[in-house]
């Protein structure tokens, strides 16, 4: 077995990673392997990054053959005891490195487990992103390139498998080198890919709304429409700008500050009673009342009401949403699936409900495909 240890001089790193865990009891994981499952297949390298004196460090237990598989497991379960380590994050390791490392102990009759510690799969936190950034690949190297990053190393981990057998059995420091590199570059990487996770912030509501005004437009048709436009400061600076557009919402995000725009709708909507067995529907006046104040109206100008018919109209201004976020729900008609909710004096006044809203259309539109 061979263990390696590397410290990165002037290695910035541009997200505030507190915001996740402990960065002293952090531990980035990245394995090598000889296939895809722990039975069939070999692990020949662990290698982990963690913080060390205010500097990013990088520790490899790299097995020579192929029977010191227990040897870099014990190893790298020993120093992730010995150095207080709770966290592991990881790319897509709920997939692949935590259960090929869960069979092999089991497979070694090792008395381990990665149930110890907590967990960070960056692949989990940005995959959903993928529709709002316009990511073409999820894959780490291509996330990497989203931001500006580039690679020393040449090769993917399939053609490494090859490099790893002839190893074995004629060793050379190229080859034990490009192994060593490519385990090296995947930790660099997610290193370097936590800002992404302001993304993340973004889409969880991490935000605050300082401004919000109304604004007309004159659209495509020649006709005016009616919008609200909110000014945001968001907690997590995003590393590349960002714009997108559904159902009439529009986002542009750069650094600390993005702009969300959404359409305002002036005119008469219906809210829906529940339970329109207690209600009669007044045609003449095209509205419901309840039985109890309804009993007046002679029977000849009544009938009774169905859940079609069991409303109340209102004309105001009325925002969208997509999940039922501010009650009371207006619709346009019974079976529309678009709900609205009025934009009354007292919303307008309240800010954190605004931060909420903001929220709601970010996740709308980072969900929407």
């Amino acid at each position: 077995m061979k263990e390696t240890t590397q410290t990165f001089e002037d290695f910035k790193l541009d997200y505030d990673i507190s915001v996740a865990a402990d960065p002293e009891t952090v531990l980035f994981l990245d394995i090598e392997t000889t296939g895809f499952t722990a039975r069939s297949s070999a692990l020949y390298l662990i290698g982990c990054a963690y913080l060390s004196e205010g500097k990013w460090c990088t520790r490899q237990w790299f097995a020579e053959k192929y029977e010191e598989e227990k040897d870099i497991i014990e190893s790298f379960f020993s120093f992730a005891k010995e150095g207080g380590y709770k966290t592991l994050i990881h790319f897509n390791g709920n997939q692949f490195d935590l259960p090929f490392l869960t069979q092999k102990i089991e497979a070694l009759g090792l008395d381990l487990t990665i149930d110890d510690f907590g967990g960070i799969d960056l692949y989990k936190r940005i995959s959903p992103l993928k529709h709002l950034l316009g990511l073409s690949s999820l894959k780490q190297k291509s996330i990497e390139k989203y931001i500006g990053i580039e690679r020393s190393d040449v090769f993917s981990g399939g053609d490494l498998i090859g490099i790893y057998h002839d190893y074995v059995n004629n060793p050379s420091e190229f080859a034990r080198n490009s192994l060593l590199l490519h385990n090296e570059d995947d930790l660099k990487g997610m290193i370097r890919i936590l800002p992404m996770l302001s993304y993340c912030d973004l889409v969880a509501g991490k935000l605050r709304v300082a401004k919000v005004h109304a604004d007309t437009f004159t659209d495509y048709n020649g006709e005016v429409q009616s919008e609200i436009i909110m000014s945001i400061k968001l907690e997590s600076p995003i590393p590349r700008s960002i714009t997108s557009f559904a159902h009439g919402c529009y986002i542009k995000a750069n650094g600390e500050d993005a702009q969300i725009k959404v359409p305002l709708y002036n005119e008469e909507m219906k809210y829906f009673y529940a339970g329109y067995e207690d209600y009669y529907y007044l045609p003449e006046e095209d509205t419901a009342l309840h039985k109890s104040v309804a009993t007046f109206v002679d029977k000849d100008h009544r009938t009774q009401a169905t859940a079609a018919t069991c409303y109340t109209r209102k004309t105001s201004s009325y925002l969208p949403q997509w999940d039922t976020l501010f009650e009371p729900l207006f619709r346009r008609e019974y079976r529309s699936s678009d709900m609205f909710f009025e934009l009354t004096d007292d919303l307008k006044r309240d800010r954190n409900a605004f931060n909420k809203y903001a929220a709601h259309i970010i996740s709308m539109l980072a969900s929407t495909y």
